[in-house]
């Protein structure tokens, strides 16, 4: 992977086909890569993924991945992989995010891998909600969360401002 590409956004067997859609759509419009790691919950012509993307999937540098494995063995030896997922031991905004750092965030309805997470508490981030009845946020909700404070964070590489 090239890490002058941007961001690497990394969803882990994706289950909710409007979600990859809009995730895809916040990859394009942030330069940031996109890496579906199978298995799928949807087929990739699903229609509604293709509503949600709009017509940004041209637009979008997107991977596609057998496993795990096989993107594991994809990535640099120098980037960090950042864990996202309820529960973890900081705040996703009390990390430093890099430009050659990866942003993985599980599937819909299990998450990530516990075994990932305590194998690296490090770099498992948690998005901090407040109500104690609400289990988890929309996963493209969080995607953009993390995403946005990772480019504030190195000062909006690339930014276009319109006008």
């Amino acid at each position: 992977m090239d890490p002058a590409c941007g961001l690497q956004v990394v969803l882990v067997e994706p289950e909710i086909p409007p979600n990859t859609g809009n995730v895809a759509r916040l990859c394009a419009a942030t330069r940031s890569t996109l890496h579906l790691i199978e298995p799928f919950g949807f087929r990739l012509e699903d229609r509604d993924l293709k509503r949600a993307g709009m017509d940004y999937w041209e637009h979008v540098r997107w991977h596609r991945w057998a496993n795990w494995e096989a993107f594991r063995r994809s990535v640099p030896p120098t980037a960090r992989l950042w864990y996202v997922e309820s529960g973890g031991p900081r705040r996703y905004d009390e990390a430093r995010f890099g430009p050659t750092d990866y942003l993985v965030f599980g599937r819909e309805t299990a998450g990530l891998p516990r075994a990932w997470l305590t194998a690296d508490p490090e770099h498992w981030l948690r998005i901090p909600m407040s109500h104690p009845e609400a289990r988890s946020l929309n996963l493209s909700n969080c995607v953009a969360l993390v995403v946005f404070e990772a480019l504030r964070q190195q000062g909006f590489p690339g930014e276009r401002i319109r006008g």
